[in-house]
């Protein structure tokens, strides 16, 4: 049986570790962020605990057989439920969610990793992961420019902006999109609208676009980036 100090250590290392990729998940404001990502980590580095040396004092009973490792397959086949939570389905085959779902299989395997003290194993896989998901954006957004979608930030008085005046220059300026979120502010009577476009605007079309919106009334501020 390892001591409590030992167990104490794998928690709070898979917590860490959990929080690490968390975090990139919660700066892109995806649903599953640093606390899911933590939880996941740490509550599938309890599990393997448990399986291995949660029942020693049975062992060697007649007809008793343990298997630590079933545990680690019910966790990695069973994060399934909480990944599928996370991916969307915006319009035929548009899909969003999936790096994210991703993203918790390999904290739970990572949470396994610590869990059975492995602790390099554990690490070098939480820097792997987090080059993927932060590293490689940049370049997948070089080599993928068709692919890359954009996001408009419109902030208005509610007041006094027409949603209406935003679907017409949408269509005028040709930019088709896949979604368009509210977000209200009630405190100072303002909402915040993010449209998800359904593909890149180039730099004089993003500046037509923008000029547009910002001669709407109501509208205070407007500007464009990158989705997560």
């Amino acid at each position: 049986m390892i001591s409590t100090q030992e167990i104490i250590i794998r928690l709070i290392v898979a917590a860490l570790l959990g929080s690490v990729i968390g975090f990139e998940r919660e700066r892109l404001d995806w649903a599953a962020g640093l606390r899911t990502h933590m939880l996941v980590c740490l509550g599938s580095a309890l599990a393997i605990i448990i399986s291995a040396f949660g029942f020693r004092d049975i062992l060697g009973t007649p007809n008793v057989v343990l298997d630590p490792s079933r545990v680690a397959a019910q966790v990695i086949s069973g994060i399934g439920f909480l990944g599928a939570g996370t991916i969307l389905f915006l319009r035929q085959e548009i899909i969003r969610g999936l790096t994210t779902a991703a993203g918790l299989w390999a904290v739970a395997a990572i949470g396994l990793a610590i869990g059975s003290g492995l602790y390099v194993a554990g690490a070098v896989t939480t820097v792997i992961a987090l080059i993927i998901l932060a590293g490689l954006r940049p370049l997948e957004r070089r080599l993928f420019k068709n692919r890359n979608m954009k996001q408009l930030n419109i902030k208005v008085t509610r007041d006094q902006f027409n949603v209406k005046d935003l679907e017409s220059i949408l269509e005028r300026t040709a930019s088709s999109y896949l979604s368009l979120t509210i977000i209200p502010n009630q405190a100072i009577g303002e909402d915040l609208f993010r449209v998800r476009l359904k593909s890149s605007l180039a730099v004089n079309k993003a500046t037509t676009l923008l000029d547009e919106l910002r001669k709407c009334p109501g509208v205070k501020e407007a500007s464009t980036g990158e989705t997560g």
